[in-house]
């Protein structure tokens, strides 16, 4: 793994883009639990400036400035949950292969944290399963300093790609986040709703939050309760806000 240049960014300049040539900014989407009817979390979604998709930002990113786009997120996802006055948990994405020596990349975390007033305690670091790891052992470690540190980790999109059963084997997250492609139409798939049924019962023996997102139908959340799921997040529930926060749609 190549690594990156450690030069020591201050918030203000990772805020501004670490010095990237493009800009980004972020949308929040609220991650709801149902039995209490409170906002469980808010997930850092990355966007262009003018609203562009995630992809549209992404099409800039590359081997060279990975580590600096990873740094710039973390601090760009805290700065604008301090001026929303987010009062919840943030999961902020990570790019495990932008990260070389964990215990150093998470000090400019830390340093926004306390610059812009954000309890780093309510922090979720949150990594997407269908990213290729280059370095399994790698990852682990990541997640078990994380852990070290008190903070919360939720795998993203799980069982959509490469790194699930193996990485819960040996680090369990705190949290698991059912793959869209899992729940879409479920209420329609008998086979969708066996292999989420089984994934319950797993999470449920190993301790670990459930999170469904991808809730688009009203059909598909009533389902998903049935097999005691009180997380969720998707478009049935609010649409990511661009640097705003959501109103809410709570079922009945």
């Amino acid at each position: 793994m190549e690594q990156p240049d450690f030069k020591h960014f201050g918030c203000q300049e990772c805020a501004k883009g670490c010095d990237l040539d493009f800009d980004f900014t972020m949308a929040f989407q609220p991650i709801v639990d149902v039995e209490n009817q409170t906002v469980f979390a808010h997930e850092a979604l990355v966007r262009g400036i003018n609203g562009e998709g995630a992809g549209h930002v992404f099409e800039n990113v590359n081997s060279k400035n990975r580590y600096r786009f990873d740094q710039s997120c973390r601090v760009k996802a805290i700065k604008l949950a301090a001026e929303l006055e987010i009062e919840s948990n943030l999961c902020i994405n990570f790019l495990p292969n932008a990260i070389y020596k964990p215990e150093l990349c998470i000090r400019t975390t830390l340093a926004a944290a306390e610059k812009y007033g954000f309890d780093a305690k309510k922090i979720i670091f949150e990594f997407t399963e269908n990213e290729r790891i280059q370095d399994h052992d790698h990852l682990i470690s990541i997640i078990r300093h994380y852990q070290k540190l008190n903070f919360q980790t939720a795998i993203d999109d799980f069982g959509s790609g490469y790194n699930g059963l193996t990485l819960l084997a040996n680090t369990p997250t705190d949290i698991a986040k059912l793959d869209m492609a899992l729940i879409r139409d479920i209420d329609q798939s008998p086979i969708r709703q066996a292999i989420v049924k089984h994934n319950m019962d797993m999470f449920h023996d190993l301790g670990i939050k459930v999170i469904a997102e991808g809730i688009e139908t009203q059909a598909e959340y009533q389902t998903l309760r049935k097999f005691g799921v009180t997380l969720y997040q998707g478009y049935y529930f609010a649409k990511p806000s661009f640097e705003s926060l959501a109103v809410i749609h709570w079922p009945e």
